[in-house]
Formats: structure tokens, sequence, C-alpha cells
């Protein structure tokens, strides 16, 4: 089935599900909205866990729940909100910048060793080099945009501008995940995915 809506996070849903591995049991969907990655994690895991701290996000995702998801109000940061190294699979989805990027990534411990961790994240540009590489992908934003119809997404949405350049990002995600693959994307986003050793780690 095609997708509701499409926008730059929900462009890089198919990069989430290639990442989740092979018998995947629980997965977690940090920031889920309205669930629409959540429940597409739903054939790729046993189990899916979508955590919102918006009320009006959870209340939207639960009107379209597959058996096996479960949508929880709460903030991930919370360590009492869910259950700590209980995940294969953590996705998070432009969430990461909602707070300080060093905390972030220590609430995502939720992982179990071997769990394997998907960021889709956002930074702002500093450089012109930045800005260059930003500027490119805005005519794919906006083709991409009205071949799939000009919708946006859910007007409750919380939204959130980056409070790291690019730069600080990459730097800190190679000190915090260590043998992490970084790679920044052409529609203003970036993907970190960090495999938790089966021994320690964050």
């Amino acid at each position: 089935m095609s997708d509701p809506y499409w926008n730059h996070d929900v462009h890089y849903h198919r990069a989430v599900l290639t990442a989740v591995p092979q018998g995947c049991r629980a997965a977690l969907d940090v920031g889920c909205g309205d669930g629409l990655l959540a429940r597409k994690l739903a054939d790729r895991a046993g189990s899916v866990t979508g955590v919102d701290r918006s009320l009006d996000m959870i209340r939207l995702a639960r009107q379209k729940t597959p058996p096996n998801v479960t949508f929880v109000e709460g903030d991930y940061l919370d360590t009492a909100a869910l259950p700590a190294g209980a995940y294969d699979f953590v996705s998070a989805i432009a969430v990461v910048h909602h707070t300080v990027f060093e905390d972030a990534v220590a609430a995502l411990g939720l992982l179990t060793p071997g769990g394997r961790l998907m960021i889709v994240g956002l930074a702002y540009d500093r450089t012109f080099t930045d800005w260059v590489i930003s500027g490119c992908g805005v005519p794919a934003s906006r083709l991409r945009a009205l071949l799939k119809g000009g919708k946006r997404g859910p007007a409750a949405m919380p939204l959130e501008d980056p409070n790291m350049h690019w730069t600080q990002i990459r730097e800190a995600a190679s000190h915090l995940l260590p043998g992490c693959s970084f790679r920044r994307r052409l529609l203003r986003r970036y993907t970190l995915v960090w495999d938790k050793p089966r021994r320690g780690g964050p």
C-alpha cells in the first residue's frame, strides 16, 4: 500500500526497514508520531512498540493498530517508561535533535546486546558546502512531494529545529557510538546505524 502522505522522514522509511536485523523479536520506534513507521515494522519484527510523548499522536496511532504493535504515551528519556535492554532494533526518526544528542544516545541503551540502532536525524547548515549540499536536495524534494500528492503529514506532529550542525553530529556519533555508519543524505537528513556490542557499549 502507498503511504498516505510524504515528507523527508517518510522518504527514509525504506532505509530503516532495510536495517532491521534478521530474526528481530522486538522493535521500538522512538517518537513514533501517528504510527506510520511502526505499522511497517510490524512485518519485520515479532512485536513492535511505538512511543511518543504527544498524546494527540498516540491517539492517532491507535486508530490503526496491527495485532503485534503497541503504542505507548511516554518519553524515551524517562528510564521508567520502557524496559532497558529489551529491543533488538530501535529506530528514531527526526527525534534525537529534540534533546541533547548525548542524552538521547544514552537513553537509547534500550537495545539488547547485539541489537541495532537506526537514527534518521537532522542537522543545521553551517558552512558553504553545507548550504550547497542542502540546496541540491530542494528540486528533488519538491518533485517527490508533487509526485506523492503534496500531502505532508499530520498537522499536529511536534516539530523542532536541529540544535547541532553536520560536523558536530558526525563527531559526536563517532565518539559515542564507535564503529557506527554515518551517512549524510540528500534531503536534509543523515542516517546513523550502530550495532551494540554483545558485551558492554552505551
